[in-house]
């Protein structure tokens, strides 16, 4: 969905397919047709955005077929669905029975991280819309925070260089620009935007960036307009946002059963109490734990916040909340100045498929439906901020693109 800012700028609004686990591309088309179709027919949107994950050997696979390429773009558009970001933090096998520290790896001193990113870069720079100013890619921030020492923080180094050397050959080649974000996350080398503002700011901040993942953004215990402003003063642009809710609770003794409900064995949950607010580390582990199950354990002071994305339409039950104030506190400090603070979105519920079973979806169906619905308060929030939907065209079925050149014609796909 595309949304316009009071500045004229365009907000590009989209959810990120790593909810899904197809890691081939005859299972990436299946699902556009399985999920995303649906996802655009609810939401009665002319158009959708797709935050694309795609696994490194179809991503390799794309990179090196130019014709596999041009069928990707093909089907999305005869759909009308479109790309401007990609998420390139899981390298493979996100939706396996068991993910844990998995993700994390390959990281950021390791050739394959380097060479699976370009070759998300490549690819996005076909599947762009023509009047797309650019398109973005979000990645793990550098590495989990341990072990890490002074040889791989060199090699960490090197590897962003060439990053950076990659995506302007990748501009040279194509004309279009591609900007990585690295997503702070709770647990890794970079989990604060303190941290990202000490550890990245040398980077090559024309391509190299960052991705704000609010779910994150609130387990750190930060607030969103100091946050924001400290990325600023670094130099770091914002390339990306994941729009996206943690668990919370103000009660974890009282909680602890409903807590419990939570505990699965797929992804990390990593829980982080009040007391890492403050400037503390966030990780110091007097305040915080590497999963859910072991600050149970572990019977943390305070208030939690746990890294588990939860639908934002759906609170949890009480006596649980989600981090949705804090959302909505990013969203109001990017969006009510005179300028966008970015322009790509991403609603990022990857965890519809391991919540309490009460909420999970039992079919297909109802999991497109749960994302409509994600999306539709996502754009609601945006709409109350004062963006401006701009997917309807008028009667001659041109959709209102933004751009200086022109629209494009409206895809006919079937109801």
């Amino acid at each position: 969905m595309r949304l316009r800012h009071t500045s004229g700028e365009l907000v590009h609004l989209g959810y990120c397919t790593n909810v899904h686990p197809a890691e081939d591309l005859a299972g990436i088309l299946a699902q556009l047709d399985t999920y995303a179709l649906p996802v655009r027919q609810e939401l009665d949107s002319d158009l959708l955005g797709l935050g694309l994950w795609l696994a490194a050997p179809v991503a390799a696979e794309l990179a090196a077929e130019p014709a596999a390429r041009r069928r990707l773009r093909a089907e999305l558009t005869a759909r009308g669905l479109e790309v401007v970001t990609l998420n390139g933090f899981p390298y493979a096998a996100f939706q396996a029975p068991v993910v844990k520290g998995d993700v994390y790896h390959p990281d950021w001193t390791t050739p394959q991280r380097l060479a699976y990113t370009l070759n998300l870069a490549r690819i996005l720079a076909d599947l762009l819309p023509d009047d797309a100013a650019r398109g973005s890619i979000s990645t793990l921030p550098l590495a989990w925070r341990s072990p890490w020492d002074a040889d791989q923080a060199g090699a960490a180094r090197e590897r962003l260089d060439q990053l950076a050397a990659g995506l302007a050959e990748v501009e040279r080649e194509t004309g279009r620009r591609i900007r990585v974000g690295f997503e702070p996350e709770p647990g890794c080398l970079v989990e604060s935007t303190s941290q990202a503002a000490a550890l990245l700011s040398a980077m090559d901040t024309e391509r190299l960036g960052v991705c704000v993942d609010l779910a994150h953004l609130a387990c750190a215990w930060e607030e969103p307009a100091a946050a924001l402003a400290r990325l600023r003063a670094a130099g770091l642009p914002v390339v990306k946002v994941q729009v996206s809710a943690a668990l919370e609770t103000t009660d974890p003794v009282g909680s602890a059963e409903a807590l419990r409900r939570w505990v699965e064995p797929r992804f990390l949950h990593q829980t982080r109490a009040d007391g890492c607010a403050g400037g503390h580390d966030p990780a110091d582990p007097a305040y915080a734990a590497d999963d859910l199950d072991a600050a149970l354990d572990a019977r943390l002071p305070g208030r939690w916040r746990v890294h588990y994305h939860v639908p934002l339409h759906a609170p949890p039950e009480a006596p649980l909340e989600s981090t949705v104030g804090v959302l909505r506190a990013a969203l109001a400090e990017l969006f009510t100045g005179p300028d966008a603070g970015c322009d790509h979105l991403d609603v990022e519920t990857y965890t519809w498929g391991v919540l309490p079973q009460a909420r999970r979806p039992r079919t297909d169906a109802e999991l497109a439906s749960g994302i409509a619905a994600e999306l539709a308060f996502a754009r609601a929030e945006l709409t109350a901020l004062g963006l401006v939907p701009v997917d309807r065209s008028g009667p001659a079925g041109v959709l209102d693109q933004g751009s200086p050149r022109g629209g494009v014609e409206r895809s006919e796909v079937p109801a």
